[in-house]
């Protein structure tokens, strides 16, 4: 289901993609499965050939917010980032009008409490595009004292070190 969301919102991306290679060297999606009702139209040839030290960017991003360092944060972020919102919302924005709108956000918290589950580093073969996806609760207090918690995913897109796609999906944590 997880690979079912990234790929539709992938496919979703007006940017241009490079054309893969013709070589013999290049992969292509030659690798799935006969029989399979669905063919990826965005791919489906991953493996997880992205650098530790981007996933090291991407993982210090969350730490960053949840210790209010917005400087950090923004240093992990490309000069410009397209962004999904778990609201429903996407914008194109530049490195510093993000920083400003998170910034805000981030000013309205007195403390943020990151537990991650779980992350994965996919490098699709064909398209040459580094992600880290990550699974995680987050837990908001605001200065007013109302606590609030979720669970994410969320889809970071990395080009030369930088993150410059970042598509979040929120589960509310419902009482018991």
């Amino acid at each position: 289901m997880i690979s079912f969301v990234l790929l539709a919102i992938l496919s979703c991306n007006d940017e241009k993609k490079e054309t893969p290679a013709t070589d013999a060297t290049s992969a292509t999606n030659t690798d799935t499965p006969a029989g399979l009702p669905y063919t990826a139209t965005y791919s489906s040839n991953w493996s997880t050939n992205v650098s530790d030290a981007d996933l090291k960017t991407v993982l210090q991003s969350y730490k960053d917010w949840a210790d209010g360092n917005m400087k950090g944060l923004g240093a992990a972020m490309a000069d410009t980032v397209d962004i999904d919102l778990s609201s429903g919302k996407s914008m194109h924005m530049t490195n510093d009008s993000l920083m400003t709108m998170w910034g805000k956000s981030r000013d309205s918290l007195s403390s943020v409490v990151i537990s991650m589950d779980a992350w994965h580093k996919m490098y699709s073969v064909d398209k040459k595009d580094e992600v880290v996806v990550t699974w995680y609760k987050e837990v908001d207090t605001y200065k007013s004292g109302k606590a609030d918690s979720a669970y994410f995913h969320d889809i970071n897109m990395l080009k030369k070190g930088k993150i410059v796609w970042y598509s979040q999906y929120k589960r509310p944590i419902l009482p018991k």
